[in-house]
């Protein structure tokens, strides 16, 4: 099998025949008890549903996720939304790709370009106490804050996802605080910079991503509020002292509210610019990552990330 074609590449009622990477993977059965083979395709163009109707249970315990498989079938849509009808599915031979790492989709920054860019953003941080911890936090967990996504679905689900999301709210907060002085730029920067980095204890890691045990129980938010904390004590800093306290309330609060997963809500100014600046950015990434799969002149299939709206993408939209 070759490969010459990306899962985006295909239309609806078309052949496909490529590689691509198990993403997901579970054994099911029907209504009649017959099991069979729901999966998540993906590579550098797209995630793609895909139903292995005719497998026995033997041969599905073949299929892990994160492996490189060679897959055929026929590309249809099922409740408005693209499926593959997977009509052959086997693991890569030795001659074939067998690097989960090729096919992933990446962001637009390579990791030396991200961690000039936070570095950069950085140095504006001039609260010594905030700059300590941000300076040792990032160390602490440099090489997966730049390889990981920012999510398993949606938003920045890709890898470098969360590097990439993190700059792109830092810039905007250094923007937000030009034009309002009132906005303190450290403590904002700083909480920019720490706000989704428990995603690095919440994630597997970039392939075949999954929520761990620590972020099924626990969550990104709480977990970030605890490495702040150790920090704190490890710097040999008051943990109750002002600055502290603000820092962890900017970080807790950055998704705005409690049924969304902060334990309090926005209460000083940084904090509330950094939710709706990173409700920004997860909302655009979603955007554009839904309209790149859908023709000029078409409504998108409805996505629960967008409030579950099909969007449109203008015909003069052909970049």
């Amino acid at each position: 099998m070759m490969q010459g074609r990306k899962l985006s590449d295909y239309k609806n009622d078309e052949n496909v025949q490529t590689y691509a990477v198990l993403k997901q993977v579970e054994l099911r059965k029907t209504n009649a008890g017959k099991p069979y083979l729901a999966v998540v395709l993906e590579d550098s163009s797209m995630e793609l549903a895909g139903m292995k109707w005719e497998i026995t249970e033997e041969e599905a315990q073949t299929f892990q996720a994160g492996m490189v498989v060679a897959v055929s079938g026929m590309r249809q849509t099922y409740r408005d939304k693209p499926q593959l009808k997977i009509f052959e599915i086997r693991p890569t031979r030795i001659d074939e790709p067998q690097n989960p790492n090729d096919f992933m989709p990446h962001g637009p920054m390579k990791a030396d370009e991200m961690e000039a860019e936070v570095n950069r953003l950085f140095l504006k941080i001039l609260n010594p106490k905030w700059q300590r911890i941000v300076r040792y936090l990032l160390a602490k967990y440099h090489d997966e804050f730049y390889r990981y996504p920012a999510a398993k679905t949606n938003h920045h689900a890709f890898a470098g996802g969360l590097g990439y999301h993190t700059i792109s709210i830092a810039r905007l907060a250094d923007q937000v605080a030009n034009l309002y002085s009132s906005v303190d730029r450290s403590l904002l920067l700083a909480g920019a910079l720490l706000h989704d980095l428990g995603k690095v204890i919440e994630l597997s890691g970039p392939v075949a991503t999954k929520y761990t045990r620590s972020g099924n129980l626990i969550g990104h938010i709480v977990l970030i509020d605890e490495q702040i904390v150790l920090a704190a004590q490890e710097l040999k800093l008051d943990l109750f002292d002002e600055d502290l306290i603000l820092l962890r309330h900017v970080v807790l609060a950055h998704h705005g509210q409690l049924e969304y997963g902060s334990p309090v809500q926005p209460l000083v100014r940084e904090a509330n610019v950094l939710h709706q600046l990173d409700e920004l950015d997860a909302n655009m990434q979603s955007f554009d990552q839904v309209l790149n799969q859908t023709e000029p002149g078409d409504f998108a299939t409805r996505n629960w990330a967008l409030d579950n709206r099909a969007v449109y993408r203008p015909e003069h939209d052909k970049n």
